[in-house]
């Protein structure tokens, strides 16, 4: 049984929004139906390291609206510790609008958040956190693209995490749109990489952020600046490790694994960043956690929604218990 009273062990700050998923395939205008749900590339994480057993807290603000409570109790239901999760009252709830797609590829999206409660997220948010009973930090390249005062709040968790001693992830998952220019978001995100132990880039993020081409070179940009590992997502391919684990320096790709169809690809990254940190989390090996990453990734996809193909623990086990042994 959980302990709720008690800290949570892991940490997830950013912005959730209430997502609307288009019923059926076409052009936005045309939609006259949507299916409700939530969205958000850092909650995705969290409610997947929950279903996992982890005690998850989530720092973020919502409205004091109907679908911040929406919010607020989806989250809860599916068992994170929203202790740390603020009612706006001056500031809506983001919303998302997502389109359906067909043939595996990535649907149109529209967000309608700007100026929302969340956007107002600063290190104020963090005042309570008891960050000495945290285990690991959560973090992506989002919050800091999304105001100034976000941004804050990133690099105070960051540093807090990092004086503390637990351990931190970071997706980059650029959103080029929402920064002033793009060597402003290369060099903050790239600053925030640097304190991270474990940084998870998509292959053209990485290009991107580094200027590097091969994922050993972008890999390597990131350990010189102090990452312990860089695992790098490469789509259907697999993806790609490089790093120095209890002593050990290695560096290897993992086959991604097949599916029957792909139905929503929002999302994919996310599923293979849970696999990867839970596996790390639970002591198993690099090319363990690599695999789990492919294997959540594929998972997701295969599932409508941002996080609906995220497995329970039960469900890991019966997967990975299919699985051939490592070689």
């Amino acid at each position: 049984m959980r302990d709720t009273a008690s800290a949570p062990e892991i940490l997830a700050f950013g912005e959730a929004m209430t997502l609307f998923v288009a019923d059926a395939p076409g052009a936005m205008p045309d939609i006259e139906h949507f299916q409700r749900g939530i969205a958000g590339a850092d909650t995705n994480v969290a409610i997947g390291l929950a279903r996992l057993g982890f005690h998850v807290g989530w720092l973020s603000r919502v409205g004091n609206d109907s679908f911040g409570d929406y919010i607020h109790r989806t989250l809860e239901t599916e068992g994170l510790d929203c202790r740390y999760l603020t009612h706006d009252e001056e500031h809506s709830t983001g919303l998302v609008f997502k389109e359906r797609a067909s043939g595996g590829a990535d649907p149109r999206v529209e967000y309608f958040r700007k100026g929302s409660a969340a956007s107002h997220l600063s290190p104020d948010d963090a005042a309570s956190v008891d960050f000495s009973s945290m285990r690991h930090l959560h973090a992506t390249g989002i919050p800091p693209a999304v105001s100034a005062s976000c941004r804050e709040l990133s690099w105070h968790m960051l540093d807090q995490a990092r004086q503390h001693g637990a351990s931190i992830s970071f997706d980059p998952n650029l959103r080029p749109s929402l920064w002033a220019s793009e060597e402003e978001m290369r060099e903050t995100i790239n600053a925030m990489a640097a304190k991270a132990d474990w940084v998870l880039p998509g292959l053209a993020e990485g290009r991107l952020l580094t200027g590097r081409e091969d994922p050993h070179d972008i890999a390597d940009f990131y350990l010189e600046r102090g990452a312990k590992a860089v695992i790098i997502k490469l789509g259907p391919e697999g993806s790609y490790y490089r790093g120095t684990m209890n002593g050990h320096e290695e560096s290897f790709t993992v086959h991604g694994f097949e599916v029957d169809e792909v139905v929503d690809t929002v999302g994919a990254g996310d599923g293979f960043a849970v696999g990867v940190i839970s596996a790390l989390l639970d002591g198993l090996s690099p090319r363990e956690a690599v695999r789990r990453g492919n294997l959540i990734g594929a998972e997701a996809v295969q599932a409508l929604g941002d996080m609906e193909g995220l497995p329970s623990r039960q469900r890991l086990s019966e997967l990975e218990d299919d699985l051939p042994p490592m070689g």
